[in-house]
């Protein structure tokens, strides 16, 4: 897809109407940026405060571990064993750059937010891919300028150690190779999309929540084409399940029974309902926030600890539904516009919530906009948008929202803006997508 005649290779944007500037420039561009403020801000991850809680983290403790031979544990103060509160990719990563720059260090601060800012950067080459196939040149070249000096993926990239930035990445790998296969059956695209899934979700387990939808939407326009889908995507299934096999035996072996990933699930519907109504999150229900509940972390282990959790999620759920379906309903809010409250208290702890919510509520109008314009035009090649942006965000409204879960989004949500700005603005040309 993509404007007509238009024409594009690896290196840059070239087509034959002329677009002076390589991607690979923008790539430099926007990692250049991000880089110049890690030079601002790293010194913030350096304060030893808490043990380095603000490096990583869970996930940084974790990788602590992991470097000083205590294994994949640990995620928050004291010899606790093994978890599975976070998914292995990202510690595995921190521990390796602590093996080599060492354990919280100022080297480890610049290499881990530099690769995230990497990862940043690199994520303009399938917001360009996506945007040409989806809406055409003109749109992939706006949305990739906007990309890659958009704010929030500046922010989380530059001023965050954690998986943000690479969930972003994935996913808008995904969605691009998803693209692709809504056109063949052969098997190779399939099973590099199965094993891309099963890496994503060693990196987030939320990431599985798009799979149904984005695997079952390209296997229904095979079907529609008279191909054959059910073989493939049974190859791809099992590309999946061999990639995410060894984590899942790995934490069967720790607990002796079966933890799908990741098992966080119910301590997170905890620190989202459980008291504290002012605010989106409830340290004093969560082991880094509360001295109690670390406490009985510690005694009961991950695994008691977690099947306690489950229980007063299940109670408060059952006793106070209304409550939990205007909670949930107040984090899709929050996810779409940055708006929780305009309380005093509340924006003594989060001071910068004005500016952010007319930024985000600007930019998420801009981009239901142009999905809504693309709907109507394009309906087709407009499902796989709508599909991603109604599932992933599914769980964080039954447990809690943070700012940088709906950045994984950015990609998608950052095309779709453009699509409706060039659809709106450029000079009278009609932007179509190529057929096939």
């Amino acid at each position: 897809m993509g404007e007509n005649n238009a024409k594009l290779n690896t290196a840059g944007f070239v087509s034959r109407e002329g677009f002076g500037l390589p991607l690979l420039t923008v790539v430099g561009a926007g990692l250049a940026v991000r880089l110049l403020v890690v030079a601002f801000v790293y010194k913030g991850f350096l304060d030893p405060g808490r043990d380095h809680w603000e490096f990583g983290y869970e996930a940084g403790h974790v990788a602590r571990s992991i470097a000083t031979g205590r294994g994949f544990g640990n995620p928050y103060w004291g010899n606790s064993g093994p978890t599975a509160l976070v998914a292995p990719v990202f510690p595995y990563l921190i521990s390796a750059v602590f093996r080599i720059f060492g354990v919280f260090t100022k080297a480890s601060a610049l290499v881990l937010l530099s690769l995230n800012c990497l990862f940043s950067a690199l994520t303009c080459f399938p917001v360009f891919f996506a945007a040409r196939r989806s809406f055409g040149l003109r749109t992939a070249k706006w949305a990739t300028w906007m990309w890659a000096f958009f704010p929030y993926a500046v922010n989380f990239s530059a001023n965050s150690v954690w998986n943000h930035c690479l969930v972003a990445l994935l996913i808008a790998l995904l969605f691009l190779l998803a693209q692709h296969l809504e056109l063949t059956d052969r098997a190779l695209p399939w099973i590099v999309f199965g094993f891309l899934f099963g890496f994503s979700a060693l990196v987030s387990s939320t990431i599985l929540g798009i799979l149904p939808f984005l695997g079952g939407w390209a296997c229904y326009r095979l079907s529609r084409q008279g191909k054959h889908w059910m073989k493939v995507a049974t190859l791809g299934a099992l590309a999946l399940l061999i990639t995410i096999a060894p984590w899942l035996i790995r934490n069967y072996l720790a607990f002796r029974r079966p933890v799908f990933l990741q098992d966080n699930f119910w301590m997170e519907v905890c620190v989202g309902n459980l008291g504290n109504a002012g605010h989106w999150w409830n340290g004093d229900v969560h082991p880094s926030g509360s001295a109690a509940d670390l406490h009985e972390y510690l005694r009961l282990g991950e695994t008691g600890y977690m099947l306690e959790k489950r229980l007063q999620a299940l109670a408060f759920i059952t006793s106070n539904p209304g409550t939990y379906i205007l909670r949930s309903i107040r984090r899709v809010v929050f996810m779409w516009t940055g708006y929780w409250s305009m309380n005093r208290d509340y924006l003594r702890e989060e001071p910068l919530d004005p500016e952010n919510i007319l930024f985000l509520t600007s930019f998420t109008v801009l981009a239901l906009g142009g999905l809504h314009r693309a709907l109507r035009k394009v309906p087709q090649t407009a499902m796989p948008y709508f599909l991603v942006l109604i599932s992933f965000p599914d769980v964080y409204y039954l447990t809690h929202p943070d700012p940088g879960y709906r950045h994984s989004l950015d990609p998608l949500l950052v095309i779709l803006a453009s699509y409706l700005l060039v659809s709106r603005f450029s000079c009278s040309r009609r932007i179509v997508p190529e057929p096939g």
